[in-house]
């Protein structure tokens, strides 16, 4: 896969691919962490400029929740959304709101081609609501 893409295989490429690959919206931290737990050590840098690589390849999708760290997925080229919490941060997928990628037509294009819609839905997920009901 990295080979199709351009990329060399290395084990940090290899153990960022699994990762990412394993599911969720994971930051860079979080990446790092479970790197260096499969490998004697790798840079935080390091996986940084792996996951540039990545995203620039179409082997991850860099998501930036307003408010929040950048974080990494291996879900990419389907045009998906995401639901943030606004109570604990947590991020869930959301499929294409309507119709074909992009998912949403603007009432102007200023001539630009578009193949891809970023949107970003935030409420409260059901953990922090039975919270918030709890502490009422």
């Amino acid at each position: 896969m990295l080979r199709a893409r351009g990329l060399r295989i290395t084990r940090p490429r290899l153990a960022v691919l699994d990762i990412l690959t394993g599911g969720g919206h994971l930051e860079v931290d979080e990446i790092a962490g479970r790197v260096r737990a499969r490998l004697d050590s790798v840079s935080t840098q390091a996986v940084y400029d792996i996951l540039a690589a990545f995203s620039r390849a179409g082997l991850a999708r860099r998501i930036e929740p307003a408010g929040g760290p950048a974080r990494f997925e291996a879900r990419v080229g389907d045009n998906h959304h995401h639901i943030v919490c606004r109570g604990c941060g947590v991020i869930a997928d959301v499929d294409c709101a309507v119709g074909e990628p992009p998912c949403m037509t603007p009432s102007e294009t200023h001539g630009f081609l578009l193949d891809e819609a970023e949107v970003t839905f935030w409420g409260v997920c059901p953990t922090c609501r039975t919270r918030q009901n709890a502490g009422s």
